[in-house]
């Protein structure tokens, strides 16, 4: 990592209290983590990170898109948690395809107990509550937030985040997705990622030598994702890399480039993960947001010269 950036090109990063923590690189925006926005509760209010752009300013996330105004840049959800839908719009019924039903809960930002803002990073720690449909207590979320690695001459920077969501609903959670309802190819559930529309059609990697659309469903130490914008001649790669120490290590991943760009390191794609009662489900992610093309190779070597 890249410990040694210039006084005058320090991180600035201002805090819109109550709304957003905004991280920037001179007099470029690099992400806003946006944790008390005013949300329609069918699209079920969370913290979210969005605009997430490179250091050369370009535009790597969507906010509300047309086809689905639950998707916000990155963001923690969980699609299908025992009946509850903490993701936001339709849920999927076995045999009756997607339902508009009175399911959709929120995750609230509490407090921030750590807020230590240095020369060359940013760490935040979070206490998120979730709530069911009906205001239930559901999960608390202990969650790490870093921003980090910036490099100008490399065009890269990270943010690493850190989940440990502790079931406090009294009784046994299970965690799923559209998959495990009996829908192919829908298994997204936890820390999701929406490209914007010039990223559309975009390369898909990832380790092992996988590529493209068939990495659905597949798993993968680390995944890739690398497009051309429009209006500007440039292109952007997103890089997730999971924590190689956690239980579901590598994850099973939901990825598509049509209809749109989207990244999610699935909790449960196909199969129910139970979370019993009073226990801590933890996952680490690392996205590394790149400007320029990368290629598998390139992808290896900059995970070889940062570990984790």
């Amino acid at each position: 990592m890249n410990r040694n950036i210039p006084v005058d090109v320090a991180l600035r990063v201002r805090h819109d209290v109550g709304t957003a923590v905004t991280v920037s690189i001179r007099d470029q925006e690099l992400v806003s983590y946006v944790y008390g926005a005013e949300t329609d509760p069918w699209e079920c209010p969370a913290p979210f990170f969005h605009p997430v752009r490179t250091t050369a300013g370009n535009l790597v996330s969507a906010h509300r898109p047309h086809d689905h105004r639950w998707h916000k840049g990155v963001a923690m959800t969980i699609s299908h948690l025992s009946g509850e839908n903490f993701w936001g719009g339709y849920s999927y019924v076995r045999d009756e395809g997607y339902q508009r039903l009175d399911n959709v809960g929120s995750l609230r930002h509490q407090a921030f107990p750590r807020f230590d803002v240095g020369v060359d990073r940013l760490d935040l720690t979070e206490q998120v509550h979730w709530h069911n449909a009906r205001g239930r207590p559901w999960i608390e979320e202990h969650r790490d937030i870093a921003v980090h690695g910036v490099d100008e001459v490399a065009g890269t920077w990270e943010l690493t985040i850190a989940s440990a969501l502790t079931n406090v609903s009294g009784d046994a959670l299970e965690i799923g997705s559209p998959t495990v309802f009996g829908r192919e190819a829908a298994g997204y559930s936890g820390l999701f990622w929406r490209g914007p529309r010039d990223l559309t059609g975009g390369t898909i990697l990832a380790a092992g030598g996988l590529e493209g659309p068939g990495v659905m469903g597949q798993r993968a130490a680390w995944l890739a994702y690398t497009g051309p914008h429009d209006v500007v001649d440039a292109a952007s790669t997103l890089v997730v890399v999971p924590d190689p120490s956690a239980e579901d290590s590598p994850p099973v991943w939901f990825v598509r480039n049509e209809p749109f760009a989207a990244v999610n390191p699935s909790l449960a794609f196909a199969e129910e993960v139970v979370l019993p009662a009073g226990t801590t489900l933890w996952r680490r992610y690392r996205v590394v947001i790149a400007d320029g093309v990368w290629t598998a190779g390139r992808v290896e070597r900059y995970l070889e010269d940062n570990p984790w």
